[in-house]
């Protein structure tokens, strides 16, 4: 269900839509309440659609149980959620309650409502982290409802069958993908754009999006030369591109088209279901002299719509869902595909997360992982985009690219802090 994100949290939503919907089947007898109780509010929530069969029904069951308002659910399906929710925010029948992921553009248009009140008696049970990425000036803006951090899955039997150990640079990587490749399987597949690894080369390159100042930390050697490369691994012919379905949806990897894939931790149920115990899983590989690994931690979160009508009574049900229900948080997280829990009480009591595959997810989000940064916007996420597009996709200068990502973020930069 991610991510983040920092950057491609939201680009796995469609066909992980078609997915659950064809799993799951009779979503429309699973309806949120509609109408006005007579003890409380009507509310309306805004998600995603989540590609794990089961999720919907989930949502919509939670919102029936809340007895203080009736709670419709608006279930969104499209790849471009954010293009249907920041538009609706600015009409009569905009959300009182959605998830996304936390901006700095939307506290400071006054967009979501400060959830200190209701966050701050728990505050010691969320990772840290997640408090932080949602915290401005001392106020926090979001509840975290899942952890998902994001690696590369493997097969060992295949490695094993090409004599290549795990890659621990991105020279290796590209060398194991060319020694993984026949003429049935290809070696890897990092999504049909490249994207969702643009934020791992960047970490992985030993530099950042933006420093502690808010000042461009993405544009150094290292990322330029860990461009130059992805460009060598995309004109290779070892990669898998243009797949049915994207890097959120395992079945490239599950199907064999595949022997390694970009993915998230959410497909790590459905992953063992099909090839058992011949998966393993590993960070992005470090690029340079000053590289280290990298996990994306992505995520959603919910966010209080500040111009809400019913505003109190939507804090009220977000406390009650994403604070008060463990039992519902953790059954989100660990029951329709793996996600960590936020919070540090149930990540610890998470049997499913224990042992195997998932337990090494989580040491790799523990020791790798890299979260939001709340003034990493939107605009900023698709100029990055641009540099892999032209400095990657197509055969144009890194450094020209990075140039012209940084007129874009500097822009937004001032936007953001003057």
């Amino acid at each position: 269900m991610s991510a983040m994100r920092n950057v491609n949290w939201d680009r796995r939503t469609v066909l992980r839509a078609a997915m659950g919907m064809a799993a799951a089947g009779g979503l429309a007898a699973c309806g949120g309440n509609t109408g006005r109780s007579s003890s409380g509010e009507g509310l309306t929530q805004y998600f995603h659609a989540y590609g794990e069969a089961g999720t919907e029904q989930a949502i919509k069951r939670y919102a029936k149980a809340y007895k203080e308002a009736n709670v419709t659910t608006q279930w969104i399906t499209g790849s471009n959620f954010e293009n249907k929710l920041f538009p609706a925010l600015l009409t009569k029948n905009a959300p009182d309650v959605f998830e996304f992921h936390p901006q700095l553009q939307m506290v400071t248009s006054g967009q979501v409502a400060d959830l200190s009140d209701i966050i701050n008696p728990v505050k010691d049970d969320f990772n840290a982290a997640d408090i932080a990425s949602h915290t401005v000036d001392g106020k926090i803006y979001g509840v975290r409802m899942i952890d998902d951090p994001q690696f590369f899955y493997y097969r060992p039997s295949l490695f094993e069958k090409a004599k290549v150990e795990v890659p621990q640079t991105l020279e290796e990587l590209i060398e194991v993908i060319d020694k993984l490749t026949t003429s049935k399987v290809k070696g890897a597949f990092l999504g049909n754009d490249i994207t969702p690894v643009q934020n791992p080369l960047i970490w992985s390159a030993g530099a950042d999006t933006l420093n502690d100042k808010n000042e461009i930390a993405y544009h150094t050697d290292a990322v330029a030369d860990g461009l130059s490369q992805l460009r060598k691994l995309f004109t290779s012919g070892n990669l898998l591109l243009d797949a049915p379905a994207d890097w959120w949806d395992p079945s490239a990897f599950t199907q064999g088209l595949t022997a390694i894939q970009w993915c998230g931790m959410w497909a790590m149920p459905v992953i063992q279901k099909a090839l058992g115990d011949d998966v393993g899983i590993f960070p992005f590989p470090k690029v340079g002299d000053s590289g280290r690994f990298s996990v994306i931690n992505g995520g959603w979160s919910m966010f209080v719509n500040a111009k809400s009508k019913n505003l109190d009574a939507a804090k009220e049900y977000v406390k009650w869902l994403w604070i008060d229900q463990k039992e519902y948080q953790e059954d989100w997280a660990l029951s329709y595909g793996f996600h960590i829990p936020p919070r540090t009480s149930i990540a610890q009591s998470a049997t499913k997360l224990k042992s195997g595959l998932p337990a090494e997810g989580v040491k790799l989000f523990g020791e790798y992982g890299h979260f939001d940064n709340i003034a990493w916007t939107q605009a900023m996420i698709a100029s990055v985009n641009d540099v892999i597009a032209n400095s990657v996709r197509k055969n144009g200068s890194p450094e020209a690219a990075l140039d012209a990502c940084d007129k874009k973020v500097n822009a937004e930069l001032k936007k953001l802090f003057g």
